[in-house]
């Protein structure tokens, strides 16, 4: 099997691309990123290669040509300060490769989403994927996200020959993303060195903040899952217990919590 991952060296990307390596049914992985891949993302070997490719701007069309199935990743949160860039490569982009997938005739696409796509609801009951997808518009991530998979469900009603899935994660961490993962919560000019226990003796507690996380590897199994499996199909929640809330960060990093209004 040949499979093509947009976003290939980040975060996720970089996790699933170790995930369908290991997998003997994947032959050829073909990573395409903005940039070439850095140590920590990974290196060529005899199943991967990387191709620079914008989603924006990159001719798809021959770079998916003879792939089996496409992983879609490429996603833009900074700079949050330009919505047209973030907008074009978030909402055009996804446009773009699907276009592409459909004229390449690739099998199979499965796109990243985001728990971040649902609509807001008042409580902390569970949802499921029937849940209504019209994204927080206060959130230029989560209107994306749910932007986004309407160009998909669009798109799909047009191809019904190729198999889709959408995977939506709660938020996704590794070790090795950790710079990343800094600069996209905290901004470029934060201190890393900051971030150890002891360092931060106290954080505010905000009553309400509360998330779900998941492990970069745990996403990828699901995205091998997802390409590999001919009976997999449409939308998956993807997360893992406990739910956190400030509290447990504060105690993460050794800090005290200090309770403060919501505004």
């Amino acid at each position: 099997m040949r499979v093509v991952i947009t976003g290939a060296t980040g975060n996720v990307g970089s996790a699933v691309v170790r995930a369908l390596e290991a997998d003997a049914r994947v032959t050829e992985i073909i990573g395409l990123a903005r940039r070439a891949p850095s140590a920590g993302a990974g290196a060529a070997t005899p199943k991967v290669r990387y191709e620079r490719a914008d989603v924006v701007t990159g001719a798809l069309t021959p770079l998916f040509a003879g792939a089996d199935a496409v992983i879609h990743l490429a996603w833009a949160i900074q700079p949050s300060r330009d919505r047209a860039q973030t907008r074009a490569v978030n909402v055009e982009g996804t446009r773009r490769v699907l276009a592409a997938v459909a004229a390449a005739a690739v099998g199979t696409v499965v796109h990243a989403s985001s728990v971040g796509a649902y609509s807001s609801h008042p409580d902390d009951r569970p949802v499921d994927e029937s849940f209504a997808t019209a994204g927080i518009r206060s959130s230029f991530y989560s209107a994306d996200k749910a932007d986004a998979e309407h160009v998909l469900t669009s798109w799909e009603a047009f191809h019904p020959q190729v198999r889709t899935v959408r995977l939506r994660p709660a938020l996704i961490f590794q070790r090795t993303a950790a710079a990343e993962v800094r600069r996209l919560f905290l901004g470029p000019f934060f201190p890393g060195s900051l971030l150890r226990p002891g360092l931060i003796p106290v954080m505010p507690n905000v009553s309400g903040v509360r998330f779900q996380a998941v492990h970069a590897d745990d996403v990828a199994q699901a995205y091998r899952l997802a390409v590999l499996d001919d009976d997999a199909r449409g939308a998956y929640n993807i997360a893992a217990p406990p739910v956190l809330d400030l509290g447990a960060v504060a105690r993460l990093l050794g800090a005290r919590t200090v309770r403060v209004p919501f505004r």
